[in-house]
């Protein structure tokens, strides 16, 4: 079923502090038009990186040809692949020259469960629970789960695409804030965002 697009997020939702957007990102709806098949799922869990004084962000040591989109304006979508095994994908923010980013770390599935079940496991169905959670528990997950590649590196997240849809706002005393996973340099930074007691997030 098409998605009715008038409840995507607008281009000022996204160039606004990296910080600010961040935990607001918790209980939108993340989307993916793949041909005939959509794929939805509720975020649960960001993290945000920012080049200006976050080492770990990939922006921190400056331009290249991988990063230049987080170097835009917010709204768009940055796409990398890592350890030379999986995708990772993350929503641009702020003001042009910026380099901030959130990093897509968990979603809740919504809709297309069966064709994310396909595209992780190669079946047709989760066996239980814990395939089911384990479907979209981390950035890898959730690009293998919704076919997200290379291919969409850079897309404007005011397309049709990959784009969000609006939500209600996650109460502040239902968000948890954390140190980022895997993150050696500027690791005292409380930038991981997730909602509490959701079982779809990556780690407790």
């Amino acid at each position: 079923m098409k998605i009715h697009s008038s409840s995507k997020l607008p281009r000022e939702f996204y160039t606004r502090e990296v910080l600010e957007v961040a935990p607001e990102l918790l209980g939108k709806y993340l989307v993916k038009e793949n041909g005939k098949k959509t794929f939805k799922g509720k975020i649960v869990e960001v993290e945000a990186y920012d080049g200006r004084i976050d080492q770990a962000a990939h922006t921190f040591t400056g331009r290249t040809p991988r990063n230049e989109i987080m170097f835009g304006e917010g709204g768009y979508f940055y796409v990398y692949f890592t350890y030379g095994a999986h995708y990772c994908c993350n929503i641009v923010t702020g003001k042009s020259g910026e380099g901030t980013a959130v990093l897509i770390r968990a979603v809740e599935p919504v809709e297309g469960i069966e064709e994310m079940v396909l595209n992780r496991y190669k079946k047709r169905s989760a066996a239980g629970n814990k395939e089911l959670y384990n479907l979209t528990s981390g950035p890898g997950k959730v690009c293998q789960a919704f076919g997200i590649d290379k291919r969409d590196y850079g897309l404007d997240l005011t397309g049709d695409v990959v784009y969000l849809l609006d939500n209600r706002q996650i109460p502040g005393e239902k968000i948890a804030a954390t140190q980022r996973i895997g993150v050696t340099r500027s690791a005292e930074l409380l930038w991981r965002f997730y909602i509490k007691d959701n079982p779809f997030i990556s780690k407790r």
